[in-house]
């Protein structure tokens, strides 16, 4: 056994970081859905916009 455990050791792949790993693309379908729900309901957003 010429290799040592350490070098037989296969390294996990990095963890991406910063915002655009921790939002995905389904949270932040979610999530602009929900503001969209919030300015309806509010008023912001004329009933005749939305269908």
């Amino acid at each position: 056994m010429s290799e040592t455990e350490a070098v037989r050791r296969e390294e996990p792949p990095a963890e991406p970081s910063g915002w655009t790993s921790a939002i995905n693309e389904d949270w932040a379908a979610t999530i602009v859905g929900l503001l969209l729900l919030v300015l309806v309901i509010t008023g912001v957003i004329p009933t005749g916009l939305v269908p």
